[in-house]
């Protein structure tokens, strides 16, 4: 059994293997069984499940001399799907065995945290000495006495904290983990290289030693079989693509695959389908491949049975714990959604489908939602770094409208407890929940966050009303008095809005002067010089923001108030507050100048030390680095064009005071501020230029130098290439000098692969839609190689062949065609017709490819690259520069478009998407929305929404509905998401020639 004990159970001799779980189950009072199996050593010593549907006799040749182990077989995506307290202790133990066994590798920290929660639920509260006697008794992981110090720090924070409790958290932290769960397969690919294969509830994973290299999610897998050691996967194609994939892994004997092969049949099964596979009709004459099927209660079934209730509470024994525990399932029936939240609902797991398995193995569905996160649960957090669950492959069948961010070290404030004011069951996270008047869950006490500093505490994601869409239900009646409360005019508005976007200007500014000062004081990575150039220029900046944040809020309280002033009228404006600060920011332009400097300083020195590389990219992977590291030092001159596209504005005029004798020196303050954004203007073009080659240089593989004086970005986004096997998916970048193609690589980062490069000089382009047959095809014509490609859509056709057009233009005006700059430049001197056939890059030369694995870069998949990727579309250097006019901060209510209530978040829209805070104090996004390929629309009568100031947000099936607080935060919300959901069209360039760099 899970705690160490042995048991004899008398079968009959002819009984199949369900006889024997079911046994065991019983003997536990087990509920949700159908997560566990049973495993055993054949003959062969293979470690083998026990066949549910074979009689046991036929499969343990030698039953006195073989122990049967009781183990978790199917591992959720989340745990608040175990509705059970003893099943979440059953698994807690296998967690427990997997640590002391090596096969749940983490670091130091995560396994000194884990094991903190295991002691916690073992003895109870914290004492030092008791720790330590009982540490020096049990051993949890090898190597523990190196560990033995942090194990007891971590312990103390968990005073208070159940056995129950202790589990749930236990989970929580070992769910993260890339290892959770897994069983590796040694196998070789094709090539001879040594992998591992596993399966998981997203589909098969691909391992080199313990890093996860690839992923193959069950939509995008058409069948499975096995032929002798070969194990083959068979790709479903892709929407432009007329062949299909097959991948071929070689194992060590026919044993070995067929073991592996019946595990994935029943993986998919039990996550997939709605009800157990019937058996297939046997044949009259002869049988052809295997007859075996999955057996049991699908994960749909086994959730929807213990919702129904009807058992009754039974006491179950903690053999390694003090304390004695109480099964928590009602025993009555009990109304939808009161067991567990929303996100442990049957839909939160991987959507099961109708259907039975295909002769070679489980058939999967297509990918319905490219770049959403898979929808296990609402609150399933993105892969750390190198340790996720679902790569960009499993992000690809995702049913969830919602990224979550990625998951992040980064240490976070540490909030009170709160007293619990109930539960409506046993289950550990919904104790911690109390019941709000409309019947919605709020937020009552804090539980530790596993990738957190230890000594920070932080509200778990499961009960954040952000991730649970019946948190913080508003009545109508709340709404419309909290309307009344305040101003209703539209400066009133705009003087909130200069208020909402300097609060979360000011958190970007702390990102440096505080968080990313923190981390580079703890290691001696970077030159005194280049801290001086940064901190000292970042300093002053966020002394005089806070200072000038302080008197908004401070105006806008006393606005909202109902003094004699207020009636009076006399505070009803802001401008005397911002032409104040305005004169101040003259003072302010020598640091401002230097953050170019600084920008090309850091770059620099990240090329030339490796510590100081490793330091920023570890910063970059914590949560509050939701942008790219230098995005953050570009912030103070994208906050000048926010001034700039403010105070010019008409808008502004009603908040100005009148412009007459003390106030004569107004109007020179604001020429004074625009001449400064007019002369950082030019500076602003050149490092958003020089920031975007550096972000896209960590996305490709395969180039030399992209980073040279002169050259300009100027488009990115997906292409269908046509080539001898038909068209196939490939990412484009448009310089003003080259033209490169590129793969998706299946790496640990996801990486782009670059494949080749096409040189502008002396290129044509010309539509070939005729030629070939294929809508929105484009052939380019260069003097050494030709490539024939597709648009998505006739607009993104024209766009690329106006950016292509201008780039060739601005080539021909250059001194003459650029030089190689790609690792291994493809081969010369093709014909156009040759190039179409002979230019076929090999899927197997993504999955072999050596350099791709041994290079260790972190996971980029949230990247602007990668969502250009996955919806099929593109973006041009000219929405970036929109991008950064067009950013907005405040509040919204947010609907879910199968759900009643709406939840008021914090949300920042920049760079293309939109993040969700739970209140404007916040230090790091909870979640995010890239809204490119997203439409921006009006809801119609029939979606019943009956509400002012709502516009609806929806991608292929996914749809939110946003609602304002007045009309005029209702169209700027409307107008800067504008900027993002509709590309900037060539018309938009040349009417506004000052706002980009060509």
């Amino acid at each position: 059994m899970l705690d160490d004990t042995q048991e004899a159970f008398e079968v009959p001799q002819r009984a199949p293997g369900k006889v024997l779980l079911d046994a065991v189950c019983n003997h536990l009072n087990l509920v949700e069984g159908d997560y566990f199996g049973l495993e055993f050593p054949d003959h062969k010593k293979i470690t083998v499940w026990l066949d549910l549907l074979k009689p046991i006799v036929k499969q343990i040749r030698r039953p006195k001399h073989v122990v049967v182990k009781f183990v978790v077989k199917f591992f959720p995506p989340d745990h608040t799907q175990l509705q059970e307290e003893l099943t979440r202790y059953l698994f807690a133990l296998q967690v427990k065995q997997d640590l002391a066994q090596g096969r749940l590798t983490c670091n130091d920290t995560s396994a000194a945290l884990l094991i903190s929660h295991i002691v916690q639920s073992e003895i109870g509260d914290f004492d030092e000495a008791s720790d330590r006697e009982h540490l020096a008794k049990n051993k949890y992981i090898p190597q523990q006495d190196a560990l033995e110090d942090k194990i007891v720090e971590f312990h103390h924070n968990h005073i208070g904290q159940t056995p129950a409790e202790s589990d749930f958290q236990l989970l929580e932290i070992a769910r993260r983990l890339e290892m959770y769960g897994i069983r590796l397969h040694p196998a070789k690919d094709r090539e001879g290289t040594k992998i591992n294969l596993a399966v998981a509830n997203t589909g098969i994973l691909v391992f080199q030693g313990f890093t996860k290299i690839n992923a193959f999610n069950w939509a995008k897998v058409r069948k499975l079989s096995f032929k002798r050691k070969r194990f083959l996967i068979k790709l479903r194609p892709d929407a432009n693509s007329s062949y299909q994939d097959t991948l071929e892994f070689l194992m060590a004997s026919r044993d070995f695959c067929k073991s592996f092969w019946k595990i994935c049949v029943e993986h998919h099964a039990f996550f997939r389908l709605f009800e157990e596979p019937k058996p297939k009709p046997k044949p009259v004459l002869f049988s052809r491949g295997s007859s075996f099927r999955f057996s049991g209660r699908t994960q749909k079934q086994v959730l929807d049975y213990v919702k129904e209730g009807g058992h009754k509470k039974v006491q179950f024994e903690r053999k390694h714990s003090k304390i004695q525990s109480i099964r928590s399932l009602a025993t009555q029936p009990t109304e939808p959604n009161s067991e567990v939240p929303k996100q442990a609902q049957p839909s939160a797991g991987l959507p099961p489908r109708e259907g039975a398995e295909p002769a070679g193995g489980p058939q999967g569905e297509e990918p319905s939602a490219p770049a959403e996160e898979p929808r296990r649960s609402p609150a399933l957090p993105r892969s750390p770094a190198g340790g996720g669950k679902a790569d960009g492959a499993a992000r690809a069948a995702a049913d969830e409208e919602e990224e979550v961010v990625k998951d992040r070290t980064q240490q976070s404030k540490a909030q009170p407890p709160q007293p619990s004011t109930g539960s409506l069951t046993g289950s550990p996270h919904l104790s911690e929940l109390s019941i709000n008047s409309q019947g919605g869950a709020v937020p009552a006490s804090v539980i530790l966050s596993p990738n957190l500093s230890p000594d920070t505490k932080q509200a778990s994601p499961l009960v954040s009303p952000l991730l649970n869409d019946q948190a913080c239900p508003r009545t109508d009646d709340e709404e419309e008095g909290r309307r009344k409360r305040f101003p209703t005019d539209k400066a009133y508005f705009i003087a909130k809005e200069v208020s909402t976007t300097e609060r979360t200007y000011l958190k970007d500014l702390e990102v440096i002067t505080s968080w990313f000062q923190s981390a580079v004081s703890k290691e001696d990575a970077m030159p005194e010089a280049l801290k001086s150039l940064i901190f000292s220029n970042f300093e002053p900046l966020h002394k005089f923001h806070t200072s000038f944040l302080k008197e908004t809020e401070q105006r806008l309280a006393l606005w909202e108030g109902r003094s004699n002033a207020h009636i009076r009228g006399d505070y009803q404006r802001i401008g005397d507050v911002l032409l104040k600060n305005i004169q101040g920011m003259k003072q302010l332009a020598v640091h401002l100048w230097k953050h170019s400097e600084a920008l090309e300083a850091l770059e620099t020195g990240i090329r030339g030390s490796r510590r100081l590389e490793n330091l920023c990219r570890d910063f970059e992977l914590q949560k509050v680095c939701y942008l790219p590291l230098n995005t953050f030092l570009l912030r103070p001159l994208h906050r000048l064009v926010h001034y700039k596209r403010l105070l010019i504005g008409e808008r502004i005029t009603r908040m100005w005071p009148p412009l007459t004798g003390p106030a004569s020196g107004h109007r020179a303050a604001l020429a004074e501020i625009t001449e400064l954004v007019v002369q950082l203007h030019g500076t602003m073009i050149k490092m958003e230029n020089f920031q975007k080659l550096h972000e896209l240089k960590k996305d490709l593989i395969g180039i030399d130098n992209l980073v040279i004086p002169g050259r300009e970005f100027i488009r990115l986004g997906s292409l269908s290439k046509l080539s001898g096997k038909g068209l196939q998916q490939r990412m484009f970048f448009l310089f003003n000098d080259v033209l490169l193609y590129t793969s998706r690589g299946l790496t640990a980062s996801n990486q782009f692969k670059v494949h080749g490069q096409l040189p502008l000089y002396g290129m044509t382009i010309e539509e070939s839609e005729d030629e070939w047959g294929v809508p929105h095809c484009l052939t380019l014509r260069g003097q050494r190689q030709s490539v024939v490609v597709a648009a998505s859509s006739r607009s993104e056709m024209e766009k690329w062949v106006e950016d292509i057009q201008m780039a060739i233009d601005l080539a021909e005006k250059s001194s003459g065609p650029t030089p190689e700059f790609l690792a291994s430049s493809p081969p010369d001197n093709k014909s156009p017709d040759e190039a179409t056939v002979a230019d076929q890059e090999s899927e197997d030369d993504l999955s072999a490819s050596r350099t791709s694995l041994e290079r260790q870069a972190p996971p980029r998949g949230n990247t602007t690259v990668h969502v250009c990727w996955h919806r099929n579309t593109s973006v041009s250097m000219v929405d970036f520069s929109v991008a950064v006019e067009n950013q907005l901060s405040g509040n919204l209510l947010r609907k879910f478009k199968n759900s009643n209530g709406w939840q008021k978040l914090w949300v920042v829209f920049t760079n293309f998407c939109l993040f969700f805070y739970k209140s404007h104090q916040d230090n790091h996004p909870l979640a995010s929305l890239p809204l490119l390929g997203y439409s921006l629309t009006i809801p119609s009568e029939s979606e019943d929404i009956h509400k002012d100031y709502v516009f609806k947000l929806h991608f292929k099936s996914h749809v939110y509905y946003f609602r304002a607080e007045s009309e005029y935060t209702f169209e700027r919300w409307m107008e800067v998401i504008r900027s993002a959901t509709s590309s900037t069209s060539r018309a938009h360039v040349l009417s506004h020639r000052e706002s980009h760099g060509y």
